[in-house]
């Protein structure tokens, strides 16, 4: 059985660990590792998507980050308890264009016993922005440590 700590029940040391973690597997952009964090039949609403287990995810998690380039994500908890974790998000990336976005969502988890994610919510909103009004630099992958997050940078 995998496990993926921290696992719950949570506290709001563990619930900030378990989204850092979270970030920078999804900065990443690795379809099949970012799936790892969820179980087996893990569902999901993104958007008007509905999916379903690792093979769903692996799937969309593709088709998104071959549409969404140069992805960067920050991601904080907004609230916590025992096995759900709330969390607000932004993050910024082009299209084959060249036009950049910001796309702010909220997420919403529910945690088995190891640690995996088995339900999430998602709901986004993409905001076109110029190309000088993006906040997110940093080389691909994790976030620095001290890069600002959500609250830091006004969003």
């Amino acid at each position: 059985m995998v496990v993926k700590p921290p696992v719950p029940p949570f506290t709001r040391e563990s619930a900030v660990e378990k989204v850092r973690l979270a970030e920078d597997s999804w900065n990443t952009r690795t379809p099949e590792r970012v799936a790892l964090a969820y179980t087996e039949d893990s569902r999901w609403r993104n958007r008007a998507e509905w999916i379903t287990g690792r093979v769903g995810i692996t799937a969309f998690l593709t088709r998104k980050w071959a549409r969404e380039l140069d992805y960067r994500l920050i991601k904080e908890v907004w609230a916590y308890d025992d096995r759900r974790i709330a969390v607000r998000f932004a993050y910024e990336w082009h299209d084959d264009s060249g036009t950049w976005y910001r796309s702010y969502g909220n997420e919403n988890g529910e945690f088995d016993d190891n640690g995996l994610m088995r339900v999430r919510h998602a709901c986004v909103d993409d905001t076109p922005i110029a190309e000088a009004e993006r906040r997110f630099h940093w080389p691909p992958g994790r976030r620095p440590d001290d890069h600002p997050g959500l609250s830091d940078l006004g969003f």
